[in-house]
């Protein structure tokens, strides 16, 4: 195995088990590793500190033990058990919650950096974000069939969006495995009773937003009676815990047209009155410019990252004070915001920050009612705070 030998002093985070180790922290490489590589990472004087995924750029190894040079032939296996148990654990697994779909694997938060894999009711959904996952995902999806078993339908690998294209690898989406006679690419999952169709072949991400699952169950505990407005809506989460709650009317905003279609088929798929729920495909912002003020007690602003990178960060910030403003200035007297960032790179401190410069900007009285997060099932680690990516504010607007 090649080695990965740190610069003297360097290995202090990986002592503290952060699964990241910086390429500025390197002083020498043994060997001619290829990204996706597994390499061995030791500190100045030799002593072995973890082993894990080689790649190129700012990050140079994704560690995945901090125990071996060499990961155990049942590595995959007791690793996607562990995570299943997490998601056993949060009562995701018995059927009790009437949900049948949750995260398996999220990444660092796992043990198990640069893997995602969402689980839609039999269908294992993975997207590597790192040449040496997608270069492991036919050992994953064995795993997968030993941990689940025969109720295992499918594993559709999905990385062509996120693993790194320059590593010389063959990212096409398809099936890893499929249980013979299983051919669908969509198909009726729930959550919280809720039913939603997921198509993973087309939908964003691996076709459903899972994270907001929690918030959305918030949402419903505020919605009945209200005029309802679901901003960047995607297939309309928000909008079908809204109208199952009994809102008084629900407007889903969203760009997409593949998503405002998957909204209207969630719509009737939940067996609402479509009298109750209209869909506009357009620009969220601009919509919301043309809103008359008091018409929406009660909006979701509900945006995708605005920042992927750290120097993004100052017009991303920029970009949620003016859209937030803008919710806050439109909401009806008495009014509730939910209002959410899923930048990595926003903290929440920051993004406070641009919700009260908004609200300043409006000179409304807002209070915080509450402040949300992500579900159990996109575990953080502890050793790994970057993984706690999803923010949100209730905000209650006089």
């Amino acid at each position: 195995m090649d080695k990965v030998i740190l610069k003297k002093g360097r290995e202090e985070s990986l002592k503290r088990f952060h699964p990241w180790v910086f390429s500025g922290s390197i002083a020498q490489i043994t060997g001619n590793p290829q990204e996706g590589d597994l390499v061995g990472v030791y500190a100045s004087d030799g002593t072995f500190l973890a082993s894990g995924h080689y790649q190129i750029g700012s990050i140079a190894v994704r560690v995945l033990s901090f125990s071996a040079p060499v990961l155990s032939p049942d590595f995959w296996e007791v690793s996607i058990g562990r995570a299943l148990a997490v998601r056993r654990a949060a009562s995701l697994t018995d059927g009790s919650s009437q949900t049948n779909c949750y995260r398996l694997v999220h990444g660092e938060g796992d043990q198990l950096p640069g893997l995602i894999i969402d689980y839609y009711d039999g269908v294992c959904v993975m997207q590597a974000h790192s040449a040496g996952m997608f270069r492991a995902k036919r050992q994953i999806a064995d795993a997968l069939l030993k941990v689940y078993g025969d109720s295992l339908k499918a594993v559709y690998d999905k990385s062509s969006s996120t693993a790194p294209f320059k590593a010389g690898l063959d990212l096409i989406d398809g099936y890893v495995y499929r249980k013979p006679g299983f051919s669908d690419d969509e198909q009726t999952v729930l959550e919280n009773g809720h039913r939603f169709l997921v198509n993973w072949t087309e939908g964003q991400k691996t076709g459903f937003f899972l994270d907001q699952r929690e918030n959305r169950a918030l949402v419903a505990k505020y919605a009945r009676g209200r005029n309802v407005l679901n901003l960047f809506c995607y297939t309309g989460g928000f909008s079908i815990y809204a109208l199952g709650a009994g809102a008084t009317h629900v407007d889903s905003v969203d760009s997409s047209r593949k998503a405002m279609d998957m909204v209207e088929k969630n719509v009737a798929l939940g067996g609402f009155d479509p009298g109750l729920h209209t869909g506009y495909c357009t620009d969220a912002m601009d919509f919301l410019r043309t809103v008359p003020e008091d018409k929406y007690d009660l909006m979701i602003v509900d945006p995708p990252a605005f920042a992927k990178h750290r120097g993004a960060l100052p017009n991303a910030l920029r970009a949620y004070q003016r859209l937030n403003a803008a919710a806050i200035s439109k909401v009806a007297p008495g009014g509730l915001v939910f209002t959410f960032s899923c930048s990595q790179v926003v903290d929440r401190e920051s993004f406070a920050l641009a919700v009260f410069s908004a609200a300043a900007q409006t000179r409304r009285s807002v209070r915080v009612l509450a402040r949300l997060g992500q579900p159990a099932d996109h575990a953080v680690n502890i050793y790994h705070p970057e993984g706690e990516y999803l923010k949100g504010l209730l905000l209650y607007v006089e």
